[in-house]
């Protein structure tokens, strides 16, 4: 059995793996199994995984701050370490052979994830890989060979991270210029736009590689977000993503 461990993120008391569709992006609608892993190297105020990283003791903001009752998380509770075996055998559970690396920021766990999806593929060569990333990490060679789908989700200045974290070149370059990579923006208001016109001119991003998405954690803040948003993506040759899990379920986790 593999050594190697995967810190995957504890909700309800067990890993943070599950079945449902896709809600955001490329994929948007597409039954998946999601592995959850924890720890990020970025700390997005509007964060809706803060489980992942935002302990006890960190210095970090965040919008439940204000919220009677909300505390940082304990990172002893709200870590499962897995071995590759124990994470192998939680995916497979499931009837789904496309797999969503989300987090946090699962780049942070190349190694162990490239041992997970080569352990699945040795049961069934039909497992399809995808990775949620915040675009700051390039992948090592056997992760780019072992991906099928970047979902990159670069942060912009509403997320509250400085911009010596949020925007590293050399990922962008990466990703912009890799056929796998695709990009999703998490816009608020019409600055955020101008942000993101302006990093799609520095690094080159074709149009038709940039999903733009309503940043909201309800209905109500989607729907009045929405339509505007659509009509950027028609200027300027986007594609237009809803977060059709919260359409769906609302706020809840692991659906």
């Amino acid at each position: 059995m593999s050594q190697t461990v995967l810190k995957l993120a504890r909700l309800n008391g067990r890993p943070e793996v599950f079945y449902s569709i896709q809600g955001e992006g490329k994929s948007m609608g597409v039954p998946s199994v999601f592995v959850r892993t924890s720890l990020c190297n970025l700390h997005c105020v509007w964060c809706d995984t803060d489980y992942t990283w935002n302990w006890i003791g960190t210095r970090f903001p965040h919008r439940n701050d204000v919220q009677p009752g909300y505390q940082k998380f304990d990172k002893k509770q709200w870590i499962a370490p897995c071995s590759i075996e124990e994470s192998a055998a939680l995916v497979s559970d499931f009837p789904c052979r496309n797999v969503i690396l989300t987090g946090g920021e699962p780049m942070l766990q190349q190694p162990a994830l490239v041992a997970l999806m080569q352990r699945l593929r040795q049961t069934d060569p039909r497992y399809r890989f995808e990775v949620e990333t915040n675009g700051t990490l390039i992948p090592s060679p056997e992760f780019e060979a072992a991906i099928d789908q970047y979902n990159v989700s670069p942060k912009l200045e509403n997320s509250n991270n400085p911009r010596k974290l949020r925007e590293k070149p050399a990922a962008y370059r990466y990703f912009a210029q890799n056929p796998k990579a695709h990009f999703k923006f998490v816009v608020a208001e019409n600055n955020d736009l101008d942000e993101v016109l302006e990093l799609a001119d520095r690094y080159a991003i074709p149009p038709e590689k940039i999903w733009l998405m309503p940043e909201g954690s309800t209905r109500q803040t989607l729907a009045r977000r929405r339509r505007r948003l659509v009509e950027v993506c028609k200027a300027h040759g986007f594609r237009y993503t809803d977060r059709l899990h919260v359409q769906i379920w609302g706020s809840r986790k692991g659906v």
